[in-house]
């Protein structure tokens, strides 16, 4: 089952569904008026980190909490064309949980909570992630399993509690930048349909599947489009197809994560090989911090810029996207890890002063940074083929 505004984009013409991480407030806006504009329906992926309930602290994107967030969507959604969705749902995916050492139940219950508040808010697709221990990746795949089919019935049981009529996506495993194989996916989509047929809850929409992309620095290190062999890996454009028949026997879509910084050619592929849907997230985080910082080159405004830079650096956010042994400077460290600190006091203040400054010149900061963003959307839309 899928939601009935996506039916004509997968039902009728081969299309891959478009998901947009809401890195920042301009990027929020900038997706909802291209979806609107161009009416076409887009998926809005919301982690933990990013928006999460009051209770769980919110998130680091506007001060936002998951209640606030949707508000704001939906008020300025006219066409009710984003489909709000929970990216990375499950225990420990918060940053709150690590810091506070969880143990296993009480992390359950927390993400249990945070679930409760989507539902509330009409997040109509939630993924349920389960690859992570209160130490970094799950080992155990049955404990990933056990997890995924309680944090499923729950969700569902609750839905039908509040009469809402909500989709999951699975995937209990981390990006690696390779491809899952045939018997992973055959065993885990085996488990999970006979439990669903043993408790008489729908299937899941989507079924996260690694197909050969990862996003370091800012580009995608992943083996999709390298343009050599892989040492005992098989071809994505022969193992996708092979993975997307065994969804298509449990009559689940598959979806793909981390496509970002991928060429046209290669994201054009993606309809002709069956990929349902896509995620894209850090690329545009990226794309408006390297806006603001040419914006203050281009102005000469050094003082600005060092400070942006400065705290950029400091949040130390930048280092988990880091390439081992890379060779980054500080300025593309800051572009990294830029989207993080945009709702700290701090950044407030230099975007104020930046702001202040353009609007002398008659320009609007906000219009240019989403124009920006807007030109990445739109290359994702015409290689998805969602609009000619």
């Amino acid at each position: 089952m899928i939601p009935k505004i996506f039916n004509k984009y997968l039902k009728n013409r081969r299309t891959t569904l478009l998901a947009v991480g809401p890195m920042s407030k301009n990027c929020v806006e900038a997706t909802i008026e291209i979806a609107n504009e161009k009416k076409v329906p887009i998926m809005m992926i919301a982690s933990r980190r990013q928006i999460d309930s009051k209770e769980m602290g919110g998130g680091y994107v506007n001060n936002w909490d998951t209640k606030s967030f949707s508000n704001y969507v939906k008020k300025r959604d006219k066409n009710k064309l984003i489909t709000l969705c929970r990216d990375h749902g499950g225990p420990w995916q918060n940053s709150l949980e690590i810091e506070k050492k969880l143990n296993s139940i009480k992390a359950i219950n927390s993400a249990k909570r945070s679930y409760m508040e989507d539902i509330d808010s009409d997040f109509k697709i939630i993924h349920i992630d389960t690859c992570l221990s209160l130490n970094g990746t799950e080992k155990s795949k049955k404990k990933t399993l056990d997890r995924l089919f309680e944090l499923y019935k729950f969700c569902s049981d609750y839905a039908k509690k509040k009469n809402k009529n909500i989709f999951f996506e699975i995937g209990t495993e981390e990006q690696s930048g390779t491809t899952n194989t045939q018997k992973e996916l055959e065993e885990t989509l085996h488990k999970i349909v006979n439990f669903c047929k043993k408790n008489k809850l729908k299937k899941p929409t989507f079924v996260v599947i690694q197909s050969g992309t990862k996003v370091m620095e800012m580009r995608n290190v992943g083996t999709f489009e390298v343009p050599f062999r892989v040492e005992n890996e098989i071809p994505a454009e022969i193992q996708i197809p092979k993975m997307i028949e065994i969804c298509k026997k449990y009559n689940v879509l598959m979806k793909a994560h981390n496509t970002d910084y991928l060429s046209n050619e290669a994201l054009s592929c993606y309809p002709r090989l069956g990929i349902n849907a896509a995620n894209i997230a850090p690329e545009f985080g990226v794309i408006e911090s390297r806006k603001i910082l040419e914006i203050m080159e281009a102005l000469k405004l050094k003082s600005l810029k060092d400070s942006f830079v400065k705290l950029s650096l400091d949040s130390n956010k930048w280092k988990k996207w880091m390439i081992k042994g890379s060779k980054a400077n500080d300025y593309e460290k800051a572009i990294i890890s830029g989207h993080y600190i945009f709702s700290e006091k701090k950044f407030s203040n230099i975007k104020e002063d930046l702001t202040k400054i353009l609007k002398k010149n008659n320009q609007s900061l906000d219009k240019i940074l989403k124009k920006e963003i807007k030109k990445s959307i739109l290359r994702y839309l015409y290689n998805f083929n969602l609009i000619k």
